[in-house]
């Protein structure tokens, strides 16, 4: 019995060897016909990773050519010898099922990117709203429709000339082994391997799920080329990334729709018809400076840097003493309660760089906006005062193509800890350790100091306060009974809230001392110093002695967001004691800037009253922290406590949709993009 299906298996994995060489075909194909390059000189490295990464990442659909018929097959075929014999001829029929779906798909991507520039993407879902006789008459009279489903055949034929000899290839014969226990041991290591193996192909050579292949890990030699790094995306997988989405409504609006939530906000008086993007509309004009221009400023954003943590609750984890020692500084002027531009990383950083929300757009993943000239990018306006711009990322700058998008957005320089730190410099999977990270950066930014000329502008994000928490703190100074010695025992002692605690410590003490090192260096800087983003830390400290209640909406989402300059106090935010992410920028050019300069931004800047903030997730007035997932809010202020919750209407639904709809038409317009103001 078990020689049948040792026999059977082979013929499983014999055709599972067709179809990954069938994709590598493809991908040749694709590359061979919207290849850029008169030639590959100089690309051939490029070339190896792009076939090398996409075979694995491909084992994410062909690893099942071996499972379907091991399990349909071979395995009943192991007690029906009769039903065995017809495996191959099974095999070949599915196998060109198969072979025919990965035609049309492929079929379907390269007529997708004739007309797009681009694999398959959301686009993919509009169809299903476009007019069908309208896609036929493309697909048949501008697309050689009719050659496509005549070549079916001919393909279809190849393909099972190519299973066939893949099926003929020579078996190994089941060995002679003596004794019961032996064969029996020899069977079931065969059979356990089967699946094993199979595993490890589905998950790209891995049998750890999360470090299955993915877009983000695409090889940094490969991700910096824009096409190969397409190429190296099989179809089926392409399309598997589009279908897991929700298709986000911003894509079937009209423009219509979007102009007229945009023009309530803008703040210039021409029309947005005039204006080249409506972006345009949101031109300021500075009051004059208030500090002596420095020559650094400095964007801190810390991974997960909450302001939970600063909250007099909290003091007793003593968690945040390297970031206290700038907020607790006279020069310092900081918000109690703040607004990120996105509740995950990659959003909020867009964000901030590009001054228009990315509102779940993945404005980094567009190639759209990677050559964009958005006149509310942070460093392109700051280069109009003469500062130059340097990106400094902890972890692999083309994870999320900020690669590209960054110096779209007018950064001079994008540097990536992966690079400048090293080979073997400590790092968890998201990036480097922060202490080593910004240690090295701040190294960078001392000895090339004069080679960035008089004005510098730097933006720095870290990592390391991000899931699994595997860093070995001890070897960092880490000691709860030294560094939170007055800390319930329940927390204290615990140590998988610990692992979690110990790392934003461990991150606190690397921001701390590299402001302290810049601000030695350079001591007439401006600081800017936030987080990407909040978490919610009940899982952490909910149902302790010290938090016996869920956290609340302002400590899920609230980051910290302080500035410090020499000259500033905490009465220069005109009596704020909200803001968020979008005000960052303007409250830096109303700070710095000359008298008359326009700048753009969507919000105000913290140097004047403001009476709410908005993001398209969440609300904050000075009264109250909601949130646009439901009717509920947390009031703010005397009379309430921490865990008070009301219920009302959303406030503020049309500024929402007019941020949203504005990233939503620019988007569907990318030739506005390239668009600039005359003056």
């Amino acid at each position: 019995m078990f020689s049948i299906f040792y026999a059977s298996f082979q013929q499983d994995a014999k055709l599972f060897l067709f179809f990954p060489i069938l994709c590598a075909l493809f991908r040749a194909v694709f590359i061979k016909v919207y290849c850029p390059y008169p030639s590959l000189r100089g690309r051939w490295p490029v070339v190896f990773h792009c076939f090398r990464y996409g075979f694995w990442w491909g084992m994410d659909f062909n690893a099942y050519v071996f499972l379907i018929p091991f399990v349909l097959i071979s395995l009943p075929g192991a007690f029906i010898p009769a039903y065995a014999a017809l495996g191959d001829t099974l095999r070949l029929a599915g196998g060109l099922v198969y072979s025919l779906v990965l035609y049309l798909a492929f079929a379907g991507k390269m007529i997708f990117y004739s007309h797009f520039h681009d694999i398959y993407n959301q686009i993919v879902k509009l169809g299903g709203h476009a007019e069908k006789h309208n896609l036929a008459d493309i697909f048949f009279h501008q697309n050689h429709g009719a050659l496509i489903l005549l070549g079916i055949l001919p393909f279809e034929l190849a393909c099972a000339a190519g299973i066939r000899f893949f099926l003929s290839l020579p078996s190994l014969p089941y060995p002679e082994i003596a004794g019961t226990v032996p064969r029996y041991a020899f069977n079931t290591a065969v059979f356990l391997g089967c699946i094993a193996a199979f595993y490890w192909f589905r998950y790209g050579g891995t049998f750890w799920h999360d470090n299955k292949p993915e877009w983000d890990t695409i090889p940094s030699l490969v991700k910096k080329d824009i096409f190969f790094a397409k190429a190296t995306v099989d179809d089926l997988p392409a399309l598997e990334q589009v279908m897991k989405h929700d298709l986000n409504e911003a894509y079937s609006h009209t423009d219509a729709e979007d102009l007229a939530a945009i023009a309530p906000l803008k703040t210039d008086p021409r029309p947005l018809e005039d204006l080249p993007n409506p972006a345009y509309a949101f031109r300021r004009t500075a009051k004059g400076a208030r500090i002596t221009k420095p020559k650094h400023i400095f964007l801190f954003v810390g991974e997960t840097y909450l302001e939970q943590f600063f909250d007099p609750q909290f003091a007793c984890l003593n968690l945040v003493s390297g970031g206290k020692q700038f907020r607790n500084d006279p020069h310092t002027a900081a918000v109690t309660s703040a607004l990120s531009a996105g509740i995950i990383s990659r959003p909020s950083i867009v964000s901030l760089m590009s001054g228009i929300f990315d509102a779940g757009l993945e404005l980094n993943e567009k190639e759209s906006f990677w050559q964009n000239r958005l006149p509310t990018a942070l460093p392109r306006q700051l280069a109009k005062l003469g500062y130059h711009s340097t990106y400094w990322y902890g972890g692999n700058v083309t994870y999320g193509n900020f690669n590209q998008f960054a110096p779209a957005c007018g950064f001079d320089e994008v540097r990536t800890a992966t690079d400048f730190c090293g080979p073997d410099a400590p790092r968890t999977w998201v990036g480097v350790y922060d202490n080593v990270f910004l240690e090295k950066a701040a190294a960078m930014i001392l000895q090339d100091n004069d080679a960035r000329g008089p004005y510098q502008f730097h933006f720095l994000y870290t990592t390391s306060y991000h899931g699994p928490f595997k860093i070995p703190l001890a070897r960092y100074g880490y000691d709860p009974e030294k560094v939170m010695p007055d800390a319930p025992e329940d927390i204290r002692k615990d140590r998988t809230r610990q692992k979690n605690l110990g790392t934003f410590w461990f991150s606190d003490q690397a921001l701390g001392k590299f402001l302290r090192t810049m601000k030695e260096a350079y001591p007439d800087s401006l600081f800017i110093v936030t987080g990407d983003h909040a978490y919610d830390m009940s899982a952490v400290l909910s149902h302790t002695s010290l938090l016996p209640r869920e956290c609340n909406l302002r400590e899920r989402h609230s980051p910290v967001l302080f500035f410090n300059h020499p000259e500033i106090d905490q009465s220069i935010l005109a009596g704020n004691t909200i803001g968020g992410h979008m005000n960052i920028a303007p409250t830096v050019f109303e700070l710095i800037a000359p008298e008359g300069f326009e700048y753009y931004s969507l919000n105000p800047s913290l140097l004047e009253p403001i009476d709410h903030v908005v993001s398209p997730y969440h609300w904050l007035t000075r009264e109250a922290y909601g949130t646009y997932d439901d009717d509920f809010y947390q009031p703010l202020g005397e009379g309430y406590g921490p865990e008070a919750l009301k219920e009302g209407p959303q406030p503020f639904t049309g500024e929402r949709a007019g941020y949203m709809d504005l990233t939503g038409y620019l988007v569907r317009h990318p030739e506005l993009l390239r668009a600039e103001e005359a003056h």
